[in-house]
């Protein structure tokens, strides 16, 4: 069982400064999961009210669902986590899901507002990566993906079920930052690129990254960068105020499309970035890469949440198994992002999951910016998987990281 932790409301509301969004964009059709989830005639009396980033949160996808699924009604709304964080805890019931990051999953499993998902609701549950069942011993449970889903030891039920994950890194302009200054969170601090860098506001994120720079510069010997202790979070901040007052930042940005709209314009030559965002700028025919940091990607996942006293759990339980069934995970997947099943393989075209997932070289047409013999960033799932420094979690010390943090947003 996820450990409890104690957390004042106030700052539970507040949450963080802002979080990920995502551009949906392009007209590709979409592949039917009709074969892959039966429609269930019970489910028509049900409605399904998401709330979530847009990673997830897509027309396209919600309408599939609806059609394949027999639900009623279906209704998205995208909105950032903290946003969507809290109208949950201030007591809405507009929404019966939450698709969130699991490392937000104790502010609402603490305050009760969640209800766990039964795995035996979940058909597609047998094809699931072993990312999500099989801890890793580098990293205690609660700090990595496989302690923080997971509503009971027996894992008989899940607070969240994963849809999408993915590994983070820097995106950088290859025409002015070589390779290897990129190749390490400290690029976004290096005075080389005063004026130029760029870093995300969210704190959850931000410091975690600024944690991994400094053990590299010989600052600090930070051993779990998602969950340090208030020492270590004072120093991190005095390091982040120096660096902002001496004008390292171009930017404190949070959402996908101002971080596109920087790396496309060249008023950023390095920041921390989303994979699907150095797509997005060099779909635009402008130089972007993503690098593979010496210390380590960050890793997350997102997923529904059920939110609790919904009257539509079927509704949910069928959305959740939905994202398992493998259409959805192809549309993520060509934008950048990692799916949790497996069913991938059998229904995507080998040679776009070849490129992917198994690191192999583009074949066909060019598309977004990819051209014949192209490779993703980062090598293969495998090899990125294997390069993880943590995995994002709920902070023991989020109250001091919070006060902390608003003291460098003010500095």
């Amino acid at each position: 069982m996820m450990k409890q932790m104690e957390m004042t409301r106030r700052t539970l509301l507040r949450g963080s400064s802002a979080a990920m969004a995502m551009a949906v964009g392009g007209s590709a059709p979409f592949l039917s999961a009709s074969h892959a989830l039966a429609a269930d005639p019970a489910l028509a009396k049900e409605s399904l009210r998401t709330i979530g980033l847009s990673v997830t949160v897509q027309e396209r996808i919600l309408a599939d669902f609806k059609a394949t699924s027999g639900v009623g009604s279906v209704s998205g709304t995208a909105a950032t986590h903290p946003d969507a964080q809290t109208k949950i805890l201030s007591g809405s019931s507009d929404y019966d899901c939450w698709e969130t990051n699991a490392e937000r999953l104790p502010a609402v499993v603490m305050t009760h507002n969640v209800e766990a998902v039964p795995v035996s609701a979940l058909k597609n549950w047998a094809n699931i990566r072993d990312t999500f069942t099989t801890p890793n011993a580098k990293w205690e449970p609660k700090a990595q993906i496989t302690g923080q889903i997971w509503a009971d030891d027996a894992r008989t039920s899940l607070w969240l079920v994963p849809a999408v994950y993915n590994y983070d890194s820097v995106g950088y302009n290859p025409q002015i930052v070589s390779d290897e200054e990129a190749n390490s969170w400290t690029a976004l601090f290096d005075p080389k690129w005063k004026g130029k860098s760029g870093l995300n506001t969210d704190p959850l994120t931000a410091l975690g990254q600024a944690f991994m720079a400094m053990n590299s510069l010989g600052l600090s010997q930070v051993k779990s960068p998602a969950n340090p202790s208030p020492a270590e979070i004072d120093e991190a901040i005095k390091f982040l105020i120096s660096k902002k007052k001496d004008g390292q930042f171009r930017a404190l940005w949070g959402d996908f499309g101002e971080l596109v709209n920087l790396l496309a314009s060249g008023e950023m030559v390095v920041c921390d970035a989303w994979q699907p965002a150095v797509m997005a700028v060099k779909a635009q025919g402008k130089a972007c890469k993503y690098a593979v940091p010496k210390e380590g990607y960050r890793g997350w996942a997102i997923g529904p949440a059920m939110l609790a006293n919904t009257p539509n759990k079927q509704a949910v339980y069928a959305y959740a198994d939905y994202w398992l069934s493998g259409p959805p995970g192809i549309a993520v997947s060509e934008q950048g992002y990692y799916s949790p099943s497996t069913n991938l393989k059998t229904l995507m075209a080998p040679e776009k999951y070849g490129f992917w997932y198994e690191g192999k070289p583009w074949v066909g047409a060019p598309e977004r910016g990819i051209k014949e013999g192209d490779l993703r960033d980062g090598g293969s799932l495998e090899q990125r998987a294997a390069n993880v420094a943590y995995w994002h979690q709920w902070p023991d010390e989020y109250d001091h990281l919070i006060q902390k943090w608003d003291e460098f947003l003010s500095a």
